[in-house]
């Protein structure tokens, strides 16, 4: 794959979180940070990116992390393209290449890139302009780099350091590039402890999470922890495998408050959504003072700011 940096080491795509070096690491989250305001404030908007167009190219479906990207570009002054991947010339039979030198021939800046295959975005850094950037907006089950920034960006805010903090992540870790994100920033970070819960069925292969320590004991895996990040279950999941289902999911691995209350008192409750609510994580422990569910929303739009901040400056330095 083509690297990540440049050749004087500076962020030139974003496909993958791991093996990032910390400095560079941290410049990205305290960048995100200088763009938070307080709620009810007006958002933090800049002219960095004007003149500059972005391609959101989803051929995955998405909400969430869409919007966060197209607000994000606009609130620094780009032009933004979403394609309908359902009438994209890629569904018509295009290949990926000619839809990206198509769009890159309309002079894109920044290519924003969600796929179910693996390896998408890191084949088309290989193949843009040297005036193009890449960013990977979920690739597969392998990789999400921007959430797992706004996941610890949102620690990082509530707990400060994180070397001695005990972060656990519960549910199908096995599929899930949300975890996997984490894990490469919460070792960068040198977190204390990640704990991995699952059941047998959707626990991953231990390799895959080095330093990770797995459980299937639900309870074990949330005493005493800092952090309780829940993933949302896909139904045809638990059809496809033996992992328990709905209620019984719920009662064996659900968040609800009587496990919360095995952490910390302090502790906070995360989500990346959409939330299966009875099923991963109670209602009542979503809506909870302790959930910072929609906290991260608002890290992400800022994460993303930072990002594409960041490569436009190594572009056009």
């Amino acid at each position: 794959m083509a690297s990540q940096f440049d050749a004087h080491g500076r962020l030139r795509h974003l496909v993958t979180l791991k093996d990032m070096p910390r400095t560079q690491l941290a410049a990205l989250l305290d960048r995100a940070e200088s763009f938070l305001t307080p709620m009810g404030a007006q958002p933090a908007r800049s002219d960095a990116l004007a003149g500059r167009t972005i391609a959101n190219l989803f051929f995955e479906p998405s909400t969430r992390t869409r919007a966060s990207f197209e607000l994000a570009a606009q609130r620094l002054g780009a032009e933004v393209l979403s394609l309908d991947v359902s009438t994209s010339s890629r569904a018509k039979g295009e290949s990926l290449l000619d839809t990206i030198y198509t769009l890159q021939a309309m002079q894109i800046d920044i290519f924003v890139i969600r796929d179910a295959q693996s390896g998408v975005p890191a084949f088309i850094c290989e193949h843009v302009a040297p005036h193009v950037a890449v960013l990977n907006a979920g690739e597969s089950h392998l990789n999400h780099p921007t959430q797992g920034l706004l996941d610890v960006l949102t620690m990082r805010r509530h707990l400060g350091d994180l070397s001695d903090k005990v972060v656990t992540i519960l549910g199908d870790i096995q599929h899930s590039r949300v975890a996997r994100s984490a894990h490469h920033a919460l070792g960068t970070l040198g977190v204390g402890e990640l704990r991995l819960v699952a059941p047998p069925a959707l626990r991953p292969d231990p390799a895959e999470f080095p330093g990770a320590v797995m459980l299937d004991d639900t309870d074990a895996g949330v005493r005493g922890a800092d952090v309780v990040m829940c993933l949302r279950i896909q139904r045809e999941r638990m059809e496809q495998t033996r992992a328990p289902d709905g209620s019984d999911f719920h009662r064996e691995f659900g968040l609800t408050p009587e496990r919360l209350a095995l952490a910390q008192p302090h502790a906070i409750v995360m989500h990346p959504g959409p939330m299966n609510r009875e099923v991963e994580i109670a209602g009542s422990v979503a809506d909870s003072p302790q959930s910072v569910i929609t906290e991260q929303v608002t890290n992400g739009v800022a994460v993303r700011m930072a990002v594409m901040q960041t490569v436009m400056e190594t572009l056009h330095d």
